[in-house]
C-alpha cells in the first residue's frame, strides 16, 4: 500500500481517484451483445453463454427440482447462519414500510401518496470467483417485502451449466419466482428486453464486473430502470490512536479480497498507526486464501496520514465511499459529519463484513463516489410512489385563482381554462 503523508488539499481530488481500468472497446462489446439478445433472444443467450462462459446449455430456467434439491445439499449450520441473516436483514427493511398520511394542503384539497411495488424485479447476482449468495438476501428480502409480482434471477453457471446451490438455496427461501442460468451482460440484456423464456423486467438490480455495469448503463437509454451504478468494491477506514492495528487491518483486508480492482483507504492523525496498521496488513495478508487478489488490490490503496479527525471526515465525504468505518475514541462525533458514503460502520467492533451479511443493513451499495447522490438498496428501491389528489368544488374555489394566474404568467391558457371552465360550472350549478 502507498503511504501518503500530510497531502496538500490541493491534491485531495486526486486522492479520490478510483483504479483505472482498461475499457477499451468495453462500449462496443456491450453494445453488441444487447443488439444481439434483443435481435434474437434465446439464441443470442446460447451463444454468448458459450462464448464467454464457455459453458453449452441445455436449459436457461432452473427446474423447481433442482432448487428444491438444493436444500438438501447446504450443511445445516450454513442454513441455520443464512436464516439468521435473513431475519435481520427483514426485521430492518420491514421498519421501512411507512403508511403516509392524507394531507389537506388547503380547505378542500387533499394530497397524498401510495407506496405501489414494482412488478417485476430483476436480480442479477454475481458468480465469478465467489458465490455471493448473500447478495441474494439483499435484494430479494427488500422485493418481498415491497411485495414485487415476481422476483426473477439471473446468476453464471459454472463449466458444466449448474448453479451454485447456496445460491439456490438463498434464492428458495428469499421469494425468488424463477432463476436462470445466465450471466454477464447478455443477462442484463434479457432481462432489459425479454426473450422467449426469461421475462422483461421492471427494474433491475445488482452488482457485477464491468460488462454487467456497462450494460445496466446502456439500458437505462432504452428506458430501462435500474438500482445504481455499482463497480468495484471498496472501504475507508477513518482511525485514531486508540484504533486496534489488526482490526483496521482485517478491514482492509476483507475488500481487499473481493476483487483486484477494490480499493481500500486508512485515513488517520496517527504517526504510529500507519506503521503498525502496514506492518499488520502484510501479515494478515499472508494468511488469506485470496492472498493475491487481495494484495494486487492494496496496489491500488493508501495508508494517508492528516493533520487532524477533522481533516480525515473532510477527505472521507470528498471520496465518498461505499463503506465507511470509523474507529476512533467517540465514533458518533465524527458521524453527525458524514455527509457522503453508502453505509457507515461505528466503533472497533463495527466490522464491515457484519453489513455485508448479517447486520440488517443492505450491502449493495453506490461505489465510485456515487455516494454523493445514490443510497443503496432499500425497500423504497422497489416501490414506486404514486401521488394523488382529491379536489372538491370548495377546494378549487379557493386554489382556482392562484393556478388561474400561474398559468395566464406562463402563457399556458389552456391550463388556466380547465379551471375557469369548473369555476363557472359550480356559479351556475
Amino acid at each position: 500500500m502507498k503511504i501518503i503523508l500530510y497531502p496538500e488539499r490541493t491534491g485531495w481530488d486526486s486522492l479520490c481517484r478510483r483504479p483505472s481500468i482498461d475499457r477499451s472497446g468495453l462500449d462496443d462489446v456491450v453494445r453488441d451483445i444487447l443488439y444481439m439478445v434483443k435481435s434474437t433472444g434465446d439464441t443470442a443467450i446460447y451463444q454468448l453463454s458459450e462464448k464467454f462462459d464457455g459453458v453449452k446449455l441445455k436449459n436457461l430456467k432452473v427446474p423447481a427440482s433442482e432448487i428444491e434439491g438444493s436444500v438438501r445439499r447446504v450443511p445445516e449450520e450454513l442454513a441455520e447462519a443464512i436464516n439468521a441473516a435473513k431475519a435481520n436483514i427483514e426485521k430492518f427493511h420491514r421498519s421501512q414500510v411507512i403508511d403516509e398520511p392524507v394531507v389537506e394542503t388547503t380547505r378542500g384539497v387533499k394530497c397524498w401518496r401510495r407506496n405501489v411495488p414494482v412488478g417485476r424485479a430483476g436480480l442479477y447476482i454475481p458468480g465469478g470467483t465467489a458465490p455471493l449468495f448473500s447478495t441474494v438476501l439483499m435484494l430479494a428480502v427488500p422485493a418481498k417485502i415491497a411485495g414485487c409480482r415476481e422476483i426473477i434471477l439471473c446468476t453464471p453457471p459454472d463449466k458444466n451449466g449448474n448453479i451454485n446451490p447456496l445460491i439456490l438455496y438463498t434464492a428458495h427461501i428469499s421469494g425468488v419466482t424463477d432463476i436462470y442460468r445466465i450471466g454477464g451482460a447478455q443477462a442484463i440484456a434479457a432481462m432489459a428486453y425479454g426473450t422467449e423464456t426469461i421475462p422483461k423486467a421492471d427494474k433491475i438490480f445488482g452488482p457485477g464486473n464491468q460488462y454487467v455495469t456497462k450494460a445496466k448503463e446502456m439500458v437505462q437509454l432504452d428506458g430501462i430502470a435500474i438500482d445504481m451504478p455499482a463497480g468495484p468494491s471498496e472501504v475507508l477506514v477513518i482511525a485514531d490512536r486508540f484504533a486496534d492495528p489488526s482490526f483496521v487491518a482485517s478491514d482492509l483486508l476483507a475488500q481487499a479480497e473481493h476483487g483486484t480492482d477494490s480499493q481500500v483507504i486508512l485515513l488517520t492523525d496517527s504517526s504510529e498507526l500507519v506503521n503498525e496498521i502496514e506492518s499488520e496488513t502484510n501479515k494478515q495478508a499472508a494468511l488469506l486464501p485470496r492472498k493475491e487478489i487481495a494484495l494486487k488490490a492494496l496496489e491500488n490503496s493508501a495508508l494517508i496520514l492528516l493533520k487532524s479527525l477533522r481533516d480525515c471526515i473532510e477527505l472521507s465525504n470528498l471520496y465518498a465511499p461505499e463503506h465507511l468505518i470509523i474507529s476512533t475514541s467517540d465514533p458518533s462525533l465524527l458521524a453527525e459529519q458524514v455527509t457522503n458514503a453508502g453505509s457507515v460502520f461505528l466503533g472497533k467492533y463495527s466490522c464491515e463484513s457484519a453489513g455485508d451479511y448479517a447486520s440488517g443493513t443492505n450491502h449493495t451499495l453506490p461505489t465510485g463516489g456515487s455516494a454523493k447522490s445514490f443510497s443503496g438498496v432499500s425497500v423504497d428501491s422497489f416501490v414506486k410512489k404514486i401521488t394523488f389528489q382529491e379536489i372538491s368544488a370548495e377546494g378549487l374555489e379557493t386554489l382556482g385563482p392562484v393556478i388561474e394566474k400561474m398559468a395566464e404568467a406562463e402563457l399556458l391558457h389552456g391550463h388556466g381554462n380547465a379551471v375557469t371552465i369548473r369555476l363557472k360550472s359550480s356559479e351556475n350549478g
